[in-house]
């Protein structure tokens, strides 16, 4: 895709319709495009169309598709990441900007024990995840899920999805019968990821998850890795699994 301008549109309306308001002044005040002119459009379903300008006014760009183009896949597999929000909303708005330019498949929103915020606004993360998608020339945005429990995030995977979790906590070596928490254990995260597996990698809060997540996740087929020696923030962190996993997973 080698146009320099991609625009939105609904699916419902992608055959044939009008931009959206924002779209549409982006086309008509900053590109100045006319009637006849060729734009390029995506509902972000994995395809690209090629439509033509039928119509302008001030506010408005009508359009008709006239070729549909599905977009070369990127990488194999699924790209996965399940994050906690961060307790600066900026901070998880700047990960799912960054994450969809380098490409994910899904983007998790998990409610964990230390999590300070329980909430997220997700108009506004669709809108980032859109405008991201348009500007790394995409075809696909990321499906943003709502926030889920981490206890229903763990049912919510199929079986053949290769589960991996990153986090800092050690055992209890006074205990004989903790359960093995420790990093030292776990393999950096690039060593283990499957090509072309479902993989998902899942990132705690800024309190890392609880033992006791760590403990659940751990049964129910997850394994432990390592993103490395430094200590990262968590937007930090799942970027560097989303970047870890596009490099593994990449089609080259």
């Amino acid at each position: 895709m080698k146009e320099k301008h991609l625009f939105y549109a609904d699916s419902t309306s992608i055959a044939q319709g009008v931009l959206s308001e924002e779209e549409s002044r982006h086309a008509l005040k900053a590109l100045r495009v006319k009637p006849g002119e060729i734009i390029w459009l995506t509902d972000g379903n994995g395809t690209f169309h090629e439509a033509r300008v039928t119509e302008t006014d001030k506010r408005n760009c009508w359009f008709q598709t006239e070729r549909t183009l599905p977009d070369t896949p990127r990488w194999k597999g699924r790209i996965r990441i399940a994050v906690a929000p961060t307790k600066n909303a900026d901070r998880t708005e700047w990960l799912l900007e960054k994450a969809t330019e380098i490409g994910v498949d899904e983007f998790i929103l998990l409610k964990c024990a230390h999590a300070e915020r329980k909430s997220v606004n997700r108009e506004r993360l669709e809108r980032i995840a859109i405008s991201a998608m348009k500007q790394s020339y995409k075809a696909s945005k990321p499906v943003i899920t709502e926030m889920t429990a981490f206890d229903d995030f763990l049912q919510m995977l199929a079986p053949d999805t290769q589960r991996l979790i990153a986090h800092c906590h050690e055992a209890d070596d006074k205990d004989p019968d903790s359960f093995d928490l420790t990093p030292a254990a776990s393999v950096f995260l690039g060593d283990i990821v499957e090509p072309d597996a479902d993989t998902v990698v899942a990132i705690g809060p800024e309190g890392d998850f609880s033992p006791e997540e760590v403990e659940k996740a751990l049964k129910n087929g997850f394994r432990a890795v390592s993103l490395g020696e430094s200590r990262l923030r968590t937007e930090t962190a799942a970027l560097v699994a989303v970047h870890t996993m596009s490099l593994i997973k990449r089609r080259h």
